[in-house]
């Protein structure tokens, strides 16, 4: 099997915990033929969508953790599998690589599929299951999120096309910051923001469930640095050992088939309490957490599916 990785570079990575390094150390164990390439690389010529790059092989070395070829540009319809795996932000830059590869040919499998990443990023997909998630509102106008936060009080007020915690902010009620704040992010791009209100249960972890062609096959639980609200490991949250509880399957049993039709092969979503706050395509992460705690092999589970779904 071929298989090319589009990603972020490869050399800061940390290769303990990146989900994309993982991924493709299974692949190489079972004797794929890697290729390595970032965004920036990616073109459609005269029709054919092409990458420069390089081919890779990977080893659990800190600091040696990636051996690449000599420079090549390879058409992607040669490969047999393509990973989109760069991180957001959900830019135009991120949404027109999702335009060129779903180019490839049918023989060529993009994971996720790229039509429906580019349609259900994170936050928004969840907004087809209301009856899971907190009270949500996404606008760009300062009286609605104000309205908003009438309503319900204590609430977070986020990026909508962000990542990684980065420009999440927890306002209560008589929080003097929003109008600062919307200032701040309107001043940055045309976007709108999300609001949801304020689930409390946070302190206790945001559990990120993993599904795996729609099915959940584990857990962890990452929860917030003292003082924090945010419990994403990138910025200080500490993953801890879940189960699953009856409540998370019933929100995967919920958003289950809808990933497995529309190709979202591995997905990550984030639960907090009983409430689903948002269901990560586009770059998911956790694998390697989950794999410690609970022994299991979560890559293999991905490749496993790839390949039955390439039978």
């Amino acid at each position: 099997m071929r298989v090319a990785i589009q990603m972020d570079p490869i050399g800061p990575i940390d290769i303990n915990a990146d989900s994309t390094f993982r991924l493709a150390e299974e692949a190489q164990a079972r004797g794929a033929e890697l290729f390595y390439y970032t965004p920036d690389a990616l073109s459609l010529d005269e029709g054919r969508v092409t990458a420069r790059g390089h081919p890779l092989t990977v080893r659990r070395q800190v600091g040696n953790h990636a051996e690449l070829g000599p420079e090549q540009t390879v058409d992607l319809a040669d490969f047999d599998v393509v990973w989109l795996r760069q991180d957001p932000p959900f830019d135009m830059g991120y949404i027109t690589t999702t335009h060129i590869l779903e180019r490839l040919p049918a023989s060529t499998q993009v994971v996720n599929d790229p039509f429906w990443v580019r349609n259900y990023p994170e936050k928004l997909l969840v907004l087809n299951f209301a009856d899971l998630t907190p009270p949500t509102t996404i606008a760009r106008d300062l009286r609605t999120i104000r309205e908003f936060r009438d309503r319900h009080g204590d609430m977070i007020l986020k990026p909508l096309y962000g990542n990684g915690g980065a420009g999440v902010f927890r306002l209560e009620p008589y929080d003097r910051n929003l109008v600062s704040l919307h200032e701040l992010f309107t001043s940055m791009n045309n976007e709108p923001l999300i609001a949801q209100k304020f689930v409390p249960d946070v302190s206790n972890g945001d559990k990120r469930v993993i599904l795996v062609d729609g099915e959940p096959i584990g857990a962890i639980n990452r929860v917030p640095a003292e003082g924090e609200t945010r419990s994403n490991l990138h910025v200080g949250g500490r993953a801890e050992k879940i189960e699953l509880t009856t409540r998370d399957r019933e929100i995967c049993a919920a958003i289950g088939p809808l990933l497995r039709e529309k190709g979202q092969i591995f997905v990550g979503i984030d639960v907090i309490g009983n409430y689903l706050t948002e269901i990560n395509v586009t770059s998911p992460t956790g694998i390697q957490e989950l794999e410690r705690f609970d022994g299991i092999n979560v890559a293999g589970a991905i490749w496993d599916a790839i390949e039955a779904r390439r039978s």
